[in-house]
């Protein structure tokens, strides 16, 4: 192990920075312990192919939610193990020792920015693709200690770079043992790779985001304005190296039954699994890649949930299930005091009308606390997204905090010379709102970013001009992330609530000392004559 041969031969100044390097990410007591179960107790290394198998990731059959399954997926996987080591873990003649672990460790799995890590994942992506013998059109500059990267990606390239992560996240949270043996479900993420298209390579108006082939769409998507849009799209999309690498490391050092918690996923894995959701785990898993949160685990957690359909405890409330309207809403989402993320499916109401099913859209906000019944905006912080079919993130853009507006009707009769507008709105201002939704959950209105200083500007839906869009709601979801104690205090609060109705709703006859008193005879008495002159006790 590394420590142990640091204690034979004093330490060089390179091994004890690395040490320290290792040591600010939390891993080097697992780097120790997994050094010095791989290696060879003579040579004190590890051989290349012992480190390319602990690496190593093989899914012979994915399930896929989308109709895009290239063919060379699988195979693609089968590359990753031996390109990470190929590109990181320096070998010698006896193997990789203890500093060429360090290093190879530091340089894939190390502290560093986020352009630098992104960088990384492409050299792997490139390397198992130049193993599975296809072009690349991916450049490296071998000698720059910045990783600089020249050339394009094609959209199906992107595809299989998403898809590649996705497969290592989904390893590091579903599998307990070093089998690697195991189902992998391909998420439906057309919309993220549409994002990158739109954002990277020039596009006219009329590129149907609706009707396009991924796999076979021929745009060069340079890598530098790629980069870009995955620093502001998904920033932490690097992060699911780090996670595989860890987590490999931590298998070939416990045992089976102690390889610490994954979940288990056994419901449904069919690709119509969560399609009949807003929020299916392609659209959740592209949220949770965007900047870290508070709710970013939340919504992994979906992401991997036997079976989404069924999870009613983080789906509060759904227009079809529930019923539409402000009421109706206001009923299921009460008294959650968390994060929450609502989902709206509309369709412009003049434009597509010969194929509207296919041309909906779907647009989402997040908020980080419950909703409170207000004429006036609130909140802390938020996000807008567009969801589908191109996604985007709106973060905040800090200058005004009009994150999320909800008023209901007032419960006494007062006149109003300027009533306040009834409904649920995010970003703008009164009655210029960025995204409102009326009384009746029937129309959404969708107005220019130049309304809205609170999100970023951009367009939530498709071809959005300066004009408001008015659109027709054809499906409403709010899901709270704010975990188990979110839910048992709503659900407290609810059970509080039904007992003051029960108990205003009774009436205690012991209380009215005789006849007189009772409501009962005040009733008869005017229905008798209610206009019948009576004399006031004084």
């Amino acid at each position: 192990m590394g420590a142990s041969s640091s204690t034979e031969q004093p330490a060089s100044a390179e091994q004890r920075e690395l040490e320290n390097i290792a040591a600010s990410t939390g891993a080097l007591p697992l780097l120790q312990k997994s050094f010095s179960n791989l290696s060879d107790p003579q040579t004190n290394a590890i051989s290349v192919q012992t480190l390319q198998q602990c690496f190593h990731l093989c899914y012979e059959d994915p399930v896929c939610e989308s109709q895009q399954k290239p063919e060379s997926f699988p195979r693609l996987l089968d590359h990753l193990g031996s390109s990470i080591v190929d590109l990181f873990f320096l070998s010698e003649k006896g193997g990789i020792n203890w500093l060429g672990f360090l290093g190879g460790y530091v340089k894939c799995c190390g502290r560093m920015p986020t352009s630098m890590s992104l960088n990384i994942l492409l050299r792997i992506f490139a390397m198992a693709v130049k193993k599975l013998g296809l072009s690349s059109n991916l450049e490296f500059e071998p000698d720059d200690a910045d990783c600089k990267i020249n050339g394009s990606l094609l959209p199906s390239d992107l595809l299989l770079l998403l898809w590649m992560c996705w497969a290592m996240l989904w390893n590091v949270r579903t599998l307990k043992s070093s089998e690697r043996k195991g189902n992998l479900l391909l998420l439906d993420i057309n919309h993220l790779v549409l994002s990158a298209v739109v954002a990277c390579a020039e596009v006219d108006s009329s590129f149907d985001l609706w009707n396009c082939d991924i796999v076979g769409l021929d745009v060069q998507l340079p890598v530098g304005k790629f980069l870009n849009w995955a620093i502001t799209t998904a920033p932490i999309l690097s992060d699911c190296l780090t996670q595989y690498v860890n987590r490999r490391l931590q298998i070939s050092v416990l045992a089976e039954d102690e390889a610490g918690s994954s979940e288990s996923i056994s419901g449904d894995m069919s690709p119509n699994a969560s399609q009949a959701l807003l929020l299916t785990r392609g659209r959740a898993w592209a949220i949770s890649l965007a900047p870290r949160s508070t709710i970013t685990e939340e919504i992994l957690k979906l992401c991997f949930s036997a079976d989404i359909v069924g999870t009613d405890e983080n789906l509060l409330y759904r227009s079809s299930t529930h019923g539409k309207g402000l009421n109706r809403f206001w009923s299921n989402v009460e008294g959650y005091h968390g994060p929450l993320l609502v989902l709206i499916s509309a369709n412009s109401e003049d434009a597509y009308q010969d194929n509207n099913k296919a041309r909906k859209w779907i647009i989402g906000a997040l908020t980080q606390q419950g909703f409170e019944n207000k004429d006036t905006f609130y909140g802390s912080l938020g996000n807008l997204y567009a969801i589908s079919p191109i996604f985007h993130v709106f973060s905040p853009s800090g200058k005004e905090k009009n994150y999320v507006y909800s008023h209901l009707h007032p419960t006494g009769r007062v006149y109003e010379s300027h009533p306040k507008p009834v409904g649920i709105a995010f970003g703008g201002t009164t009655t210029n709102e960025r995204v409102f939704l009326d009384e009746d959950f029937a129309k959404l209105t969708v107005r220019h970013h130049a309304m809205d200083k609170t999100y970023q500007p951009g367009s939530l839906i498709p071809n959005q001009g300066f004009l408001p869009v008015e659109a027709s709601i054809s499906e409403v979801e709010v899901w709270g992330l704010g975990g188990k104690t979110a839910k048992e205090v709503q659900d407290s609060y609810k059970k509080r609530e039904e007992l003051f109705t029960k108990q205003r709703r009774k009436v205690d006859l012991k209380t009215f000392a005789t006849w007189d008193d009772s409501p009962e005879k005040m009733m008869m008495d005017m229905m008798g004559d209610p206009n019948r002159v009576q004399r006031e006790d004084r």
